[in-house]
C-alpha cells in the first residue's frame, strides 16, 4: 500500500471536507425547503444538465431504477425528513456512516462472504458508539431520528449492492442516470405530506442563498464528489482512498459546530471516537494495522 501523492491527496481531503460540510448546509437549506422538495430538487440537477454530457451506461434499466429508488428517497429523502427536526446535522453525519456495517451485513446474507474477527470488532465499537447516541437523545435528537438515520444507512448499503452488481459502469455516470428514477418518488412524498402549495412557495420564494445550497447538494456532493472520488478509485487501490472517508463525520460534527452552533458535549465526541474507531478499524487494510510487517494492499 502506498500513500496519495500530495496532489490527489488534496483532491480526496476536497472531497471529504465537501460531504462532511454538506450536512450544514442541508440543515440550513431545510429552514426554507421542505425536505422532500428538497430532494426532489437536488437529484433533478443532478440528472440535468449532466445527463446532456455523459452518456447512460451500459447496465439494465432495473439497476439504475432501484439505486436511484433506495438512494433518492431511502437514503437522502429520509435523510432530509430525519434532520428536519429530528436529528443533529453533526451526528447525523456520523450515524449514516453506519452504512458499512450494514454493507458488510448485506454481503454476508446475499454473497455467503464470513465475518472476520476484526470486523466483528469494529461492528462492536460502532455499535457501543450508537448506543451511546440513545441513551443521550433529547429534543434535538430524538429515537424516531436515529432510527431514521439508520434506515438511510440500510437504503445506502442496499444501493451499494446495486452498484457492486455492474463494477464495469462509469460511477459518475451510474449516479446522474439514476438519479432520473429519484424524482418520481420523491415529487410524490412531497405532495402528499407537504402538497402542492408548500412546494410551489418554496420553490417560488427561494433566495439566491438557498439556490446556492441546493446547488451544493447536486454539483458539489454528488458530482464533483463522485466524479473526483472514482478517479482516484481508478488510479489508486481502494485501501488507500477509502480510508479517507473517515474524516466525513469529522468535517460533519466541525462544521455543524462552527455553522450552527451545534454543542459538542463529552458524550457526543465519545460517541464520534467508538464509531469512527469502529468504521477505521474495519477500512484500514489488515497489513497496515501491523507494524512488524512491510505495507500491501489487503
Amino acid at each position: 500500500m502506498t500513500a496519495l501523492p500530495w496532489r490527489h491527496a488534496l483532491l480526496a481531503l476536497a472531497v471529504v471536507a465537501v460531504w462532511g460540510t454538506n450536512f450544514a448546509v442541508i440543515k440550513s437549506a431545510l429552514a426554507h425547503l421542505p425536505p422532500f422538495t428538497f430532494a426532489s430538487l437536488r437529484f433533478l440537477f443532478a440528472f440535468l444538465p449532466a445527463a446532456f454530457f455523459l452518456k447512460r451506461p451500459n447496465v439494465p434499466w432495473r439497476n439504475l431504477a432501484a439505486y436511484g429508488v433506495l438512494i433518492g428517497v431511502g437514503q437522502f429523502g429520509v435523510l432530509y425528513f430525519a434532520m428536519d427536526g429530528q436529528i443533529s446535522p453533526g451526528l447525523a453525519s456520523l450515524v449514516v456512516q453506519s452504512q458499512v456495517f450494514f454493507t458488510i451485513g448485506l454481503a454476508i446474507w446475499l454473497r455467503g462472504e464470513r465475518l472476520n474477527l476484526r470486523q466483528g470488532l469494529a461492528l462492536v465499537l460502532a455499535a457501543a458508539g450508537l448506543a451511546l447516541i440513545l441513551v443521550n437523545v433529547d429534543a434535538v435528537t430524538t429515537p424516531t431520528g436515529l432510527a431514521l438515520v439508520l434506515f438511510a444507512a440500510l437504503s445506502w448499503a442496499l444501493g451499494n449492492m446495486v452498484q457492486r452488481a455492474t463494477p464495469e459502469a462509469p460511477s459518475l455516470a451510474f449516479v446522474v442516470w439514476a438519479s432520473l428514477f429519484s424524482v418520481p418518488p420523491l415529487l410524490v412524498l412531497a405532495l402528499v405530506f407537504e402538497g402542492a402549495p408548500a412546494m410551489v412557495a418554496a420553490v417560488t420564494t427561494m433566495t439566491p442563498v438557498v439556490w446556492a445550497e441546493l446547488l451544493y447538494q447536486s454539483f458539489g456532493n454528488t458530482l464533483f464528489g463522485y466524479a473526483v472520488w472514482g478517479w482516484l478509485l481508478a488510479r489508486h487501490p481502494a485501501a488507500v482512498v477509502s480510508p479517507w472517508a473517515l474524516l466525513v463525520p469529522v468535517f460533519g460534527l466541525t462544521a455543524s459546530a462552527l455553522a450552527l452552533g451545534e454543542p459538542l458535549p463529552a458524550w457526543k465526541l465519545a460517541a464520534a471516537a467508538l464509531v469512527i474507531g469502529g468504521l477505521a478499524l474495519n477500512t484500514l487494510p489488515a497489513r497496515a494495522l501491523r507494524r512488524d510487517r512491510p505495507d500491501a494492499v489487503s
